[in-house]
C-alpha cells in the first residue's frame, strides 16, 4: 500500500484522521477483493465531496463574476465540475499512483480511467472537508481547480453544453439522438433531487444527478461522454 504521507507532503496538507485520506482513494473493487479491510470504499466521501465542490465553484462564481448571468455561469461551473476536467486535475496531482484497487482492475489500467480518477478527486474533497472543514477545501480547490482551469475553459470557450455535445458526437459516430430518462425523483419541491439515465436507443449509458431535470441530464451527459471516450 502507498505511503500517504508523501501525497500530504506534495499538497501541504496533513490530514488529522489518516483514515479519511486513505479512505478516499479505496475503490469498490478493492473491498470486494479484501472484504476484512478495515474502511469502507470512498463512494460516501464521492458523495459528500461533490456537494461541497460544486458549493464552492458556485460560491467563487457568483462572488467574482458579479455581471455574469446566471446561464453562463452555470457553463463555467458544468465545465469546472465535469469528470473530464476532475480526472485531469487528479491526473495531475498523481492522484492515481496511490489508488487501492483490485488486481483486476489494476490489470484494466483502473489507476488512469478517467471516471475513477474524478471519482477520487471527489472524494478527496469530502475526506478532506470531514477532517479540516470548508476553508480548507476553499483553498484546495481554488488552488488547483479554479485558478488554473477556468480562465483556459473562459478563453478556449470550452463550456459548451455537454448534453449538445454528446447529442453531436452520438450521431457523428453511430448514427443515433440519445434520449433521456426520469429513473427517480425526491425530496421537497423546494429542494429536489433527480437521477435521469441517458440512452442510446434502449442502452443505459450513463446516469446524471441533479436538483433539476435539466441539471440531471448534463450530468449524465457529461459522464456518458467520459465513458464513450468520446
Amino acid at each position: 500500500m502507498e505511503d500517504f504521507s508523501n501525497l500530504e507532503k506534495k499538497l501541504q496538507i496533513n490530514f488529522q484522521n489518516k483514515d479519511l485520506l486513505t479512505q478516499a482513494f479505496c475503490h469498490r473493487s478493492y473491498i470486494n477483493e479484501n472484504p476484512n479491510f478495515p474502511l469502507y470504499h470512498n463512494e460516501r466521501l464521492e458523495f459528500l465531496g461533490d456537494a461541497v465542490l460544486e458549493l464552492v465553484t458556485t460560491e467563487n462564481l457568483y462572488k467574482n463574476y458579479p455581471d455574469k448571468p446566471e446561464g453562463e455561469m452555470t457553463g463555467w461551473r458544468a465545465s469546472l465540475v465535469n469528470a473530464n476536467m476532475l480526472s485531469e486535475v487528479a491526473k495531475e496531482l498523481n492522484f492515481g499512483k496511490y489508488l487501492l484497487l483490485s488486481q483486476g482492475e489494476k490489470k484494466e489500467k483502473g489507476r488512469s480511467k478517467k471516471y475513477i480518477l474524478a471519482d477520487t478527486f471527489e472524494a478527496f474533497i469530502g475526506a478532506l472537508y470531514l477532517d479540516q472543514g470548508y476553508s480548507a477545501c476553499q483553498t484546495f480547490i481554488l488552488q488547483h481547480l479554479i485558478e488554473p482551469k477556468l480562465p483556459l475553459i473562459i478563453k478556449n470557450k470550452l463550456y459548451k453544453d455537454p448534453k449538445s455535445l454528446f447529442q453531436e458526437k452520438s450521431q457523428e459516430i453511430i448514427g443515433i439522438t440519445p434520449t433521456y430518462q426520469v429513473i427517480d425523483e425526491s425530496g421537497p419541491d423546494h429542494n429536489k433531487n433527480f437521477i435521469v439515465g441517458v440512452y442510446l436507443k434502449d442502452e443505459l449509458i450513463a446516469e446524471g444527478h441533479g436538483s433539476s431535470k435539466h441539471e440531471a441530464e448534463l450530468d449524465a451527459a457529461a459522464k456518458a461522454l467520459l465513458i464513450k471516450d468520446w
